[in-house]
């Protein structure tokens, strides 16, 4: 359980330097979808942005925005298989985990989430930016750090038996 910890704590760490760099993101998203000629949908997957950076990022900078954010969605992704590896599960658990991996899924449409009091991620894009195009895609960490949060908790008043070590 404490390798689990401090992976979500690695993952706080690297998601606040990201964080202050969220406008070189929004910026990035921005000039991948003038490059994508893709201006009208919103960026509503993890896929979408994926595709984004292999087909239509030209600059050094935008790509390596996007690879951040690709990479923490991966550490979030294979946390969660530790969450797994760790607990069996209960009902609380399982379906706390389960909107984890709904949240990651590279195709889930992710247009309609959005991070609420104490994140204020969305509150730093313009009104259209965050009700239009980036919203979701800049709420997706914040909620899934949140959710893994909860699940530590609920995992912690558990006795120590059902409880495995992680790898």
């Amino acid at each position: 359980m404490n390798e689990v910890k401090e992976s979500l704590r690695n993952i706080e760490q690297y998601y606040k330097l990201f964080q202050q760099q969220q406008f070189t993101f929004v910026g990035a998203l921005e000039h991948t979808r003038e490059n994508a000629h893709d201006k009208i949908r919103p960026v509503a997957s993890i896929g979408q942005v994926q595709s984004y950076m292999e087909h239509y990022c030209n600059n050094a900078t935008d790509r390596r925005i996007l690879l951040m954010f690709l990479s923490i969605c991966e550490d979030l992704t294979m946390l969660c298989q530790k969450l797994e590896a760790v607990h069996p599960g209960n009902s609380i658990t399982n379906s706390i985990l389960e909107k984890c991996k709904v949240l990651l899924s590279h195709s889930n449409n992710l247009s309609n989430i959005r991070a609420k009091y104490p994140h204020d991620v969305v509150n730093h894009l313009s009104c259209d930016e965050a009700r239009n195009h980036y919203g979701g895609v800049v709420s997706l960490i914040p909620i899934v750090t949140d959710y893994m949060k909860e699940w530590m908790a609920h995992a912690e008043k558990l006795p120590r038996h059902v409880l495995h070590d992680a790898y």
